[in-house]
Formats: structure tokens, C-alpha cells, sequence
């Protein structure tokens, strides 16, 4: 049976996993690259079968990923949250253009790296009087999966954000050869295990390797640690 929204909900567990409820779709999301190696779409690929509450592990360490087996208590996984609570508009650094203004809240980069593949989004920003440019600077922007990157008309003072369904994707990243955070999508809400909601945003990365120093929130630590699932087999690029 199909869920309402309003009962969609993800609980960050106090040093477990993340608890979803509300019947959330769950599907792999592959960031397929362009013909120069550059982070360019998102294909869609496995989808998972789930109930209408299941647990993803977010200590990175579970043998049954993306779910969580219960390992984050044998290693004594520490998953204190220290992201902040302001809302994204007190978070983000305003760049200004001709027609769009661009928002950028660093903290929040999950390391997907659409900002780049057409020019950098913050170059782009100067130029989008340029029709072209325009609509390449917000593809780039609507493809950030973090919701670090928001473009807003100046014409209609509203953000240019394209409708997601509410679900959640695990990301995969073979050109980088890892694996990547959950790809909160569609307004879902996010809540600490004392029940303290988190802004409820288009779209949102939660970490799932364990290492992001801005938890819940991913921080692209998964690039760093080469963070694997083992879910698909990543052929390495020389």
C-alpha cells in the first residue's frame, strides 16, 4: 500500500542505523559519466525490495548493504552528529548573476562533482544572460544530489528546482571507483533519535560510510577512504 508523504520519515538512530518508515522506494543511482570522464547524469539501476519500515547502515561496515545487520554495535560504531541545524539559507554563500543568483553551502558537498563537466557552476553564474549558459547552470545545480548547490530566478524570486519523488537512492560512483552516501530525495524528513527534525530539503546526502565528520550528513569522506559496498564491481581505470 502506498504510503502518504506525511508519514515518510527517517530516523538517524543513536549510534545506528538509519531507520526508514512510510514505505520509502530504495533504488541504486549510478553517476554515469560524459565522454571526457565528468560526472554528466544519473542512471538508475537496482531496485530494492523493502517493507514499509526497513534500517540502512550507516556504520559502513554491515555485510548485508545497503541494510544494516547490526555491526555498528559489534565495532562499537561512534555516529554523534555534529551537523549544524541552521537552515540551508543561513548555511550558503551567495554568488550573483546576470539573471540567476547561485547558492552554495559547502559543508554540505557529497563530492558528485556535476558542478563541473560543462564549466564550473561558479563561473557559469556570470554568464547566464546567455541562454545556453542559463539552463547548463541549472542542470549542473539540479543534478547535485546534496542540495549544496541552488539556483534561484531573479525574474520570479524562486528557486529553480526540479520535482523529486520522495525516495531514497544509493549511490554509486565508478569513475571515482567508490561508492557514495543515500540520496535523500523529495522532502523526506530526517529526524535525530531524540526527535529533533533536520530542515526538510529537496534533496539531501546521508552518509553511509561511517566517516563523515558531518553527520548525519555526507562530507564526501567515502571518496577519500575509497569506500566500497561491494554491491557493484568497479573496474579500475588506469
Amino acid at each position: 500500500m502506498v504510503q502518504s508523504k506525511k508519514n515518510m520519515k527517517i530516523v538517524v538512530s543513536k549510534d545506528g542505523p538509519y531507520v526508514v518508515s512510510g514505505n520509502i522506494p530504495l533504488s541504486m543511482q549510478i553517476i554515469t559519466p560524459n565522454k571526457e570522464g565528468m560526472s554528466w547524469d544519473w542512471k538508475q539501476a537496482k531496485e530494492f525490495d523493502t517493507q514499509d519500515e526497513y534500517s540502512l547502515c550507516r556504520c559502513g561496515q554491515s555485510k548485508n548493504k545497503p541494510f544494516c545487520d547490526g555491526t555498528h554495535t559489534k565495532i562499537r560504531f561512534d555516529g554523534t552528529e555534529r551537523a549544524t541545524r541552521k537552515p540551508f539559507v543561513r548555511q550558503a554563500e551567495v554568488f550573483d548573476g546576470p539573471t540567476l543568483a547561485l547558492s552554495d553551502a559547502e559543508d554540505l558537498c557529497a563530492f558528485a562533482r556535476f558542478c563541473d563537466p560543462g564549466g564550473k557552476i561558479w563561473s557559469l553564474i556570470e554568464e547566464t544572460d546567455d541562454p545556453k549558459i542559463r539552463e547548463l547552470a541549472v542542470r549542473e545545480a539540479n543534478h547535485c544530489p546534496a542540495g549544496r548547490l541552488v539556483v534561484h530566478d531573479k525574474k520570479t524570486d524562486k528557486d529553480i528546482e526540479n520535482k523529486l519523488p520522495p525516495s531514497i537512492g544509493v549511490i554509486e560512483d565508478p569513475a571515482l571507483g567508490c561508492s557514495g552516501p543515500l540520496w535523500v530525495r523529495g522532502g523526506v524528513t530526517i529526524e535525530s533519535h531524540d526527535g529533533k527534525p533536520y530542515e526538510v530539503r529537496n534533496r539531501v546526502t546521508l552518509c553511509r560510510c561511517g566517516a563523515s565528520s558531518n553527520m548525519p550528513f555526507c562530507n564526501g569522506s567515502h571518496a577519500s577512504i575509497k569506500f566500497r559496498d561491494g554491491l557493484v564491481t568497479f573496474v579500475r581505470v588506469k
